[in-house]
């Protein structure tokens, strides 16, 4: 008798504290990640890949305006190779109701006459 009640409870101890382990492993879940790249930008550590995020991260969340800033701050520094951001990109111009086929990013040509 006593070695089941022993028995019963390590498992029972084991599988709470399993539990309580997996619960405080998603600690930083509710983090705002464009909020912490952009605080990284303001302290001067902007690279492509940072701005990237920021585009698609205000893209997602519906902030066009913030997306087609970061978006175009990532052309100016590594050009516009990448068909998904283009398309993203694109979107992101047709929301805030601009002309897509004006924009210097997306017709190259445009750069050059002027």
């Amino acid at each position: 008798m006593n070695q089941i009640f022993i028995c019963t409870f390590i498992f029972l101890l084991g599988a709470s504290l399993n539990g309580y382990a997996q619960s405080s492993t998603n600690v930083n879940k509710d983090v705002d990640r464009t909020a912490v790249y952009e605080q990284v930008v303001k302290e001067g550590y902007g690279t492509p890949t940072i701005y990237k995020e920021l585009g698609n991260g205000h893209y997602f969340e519906g902030n066009y305006a913030e997306a087609k800033k970061w978006f175009e701050k990532l052309f100016e520094t590594e050009g516009l190779d990448d068909p998904m951001l283009k398309f993203r990109y694109k979107q992101t111009l047709k929301a805030l109701k601009l002309d897509p086929e004006g924009n210097i990013y997306l017709n190259p040509t445009l750069a050059e006459s002027n």
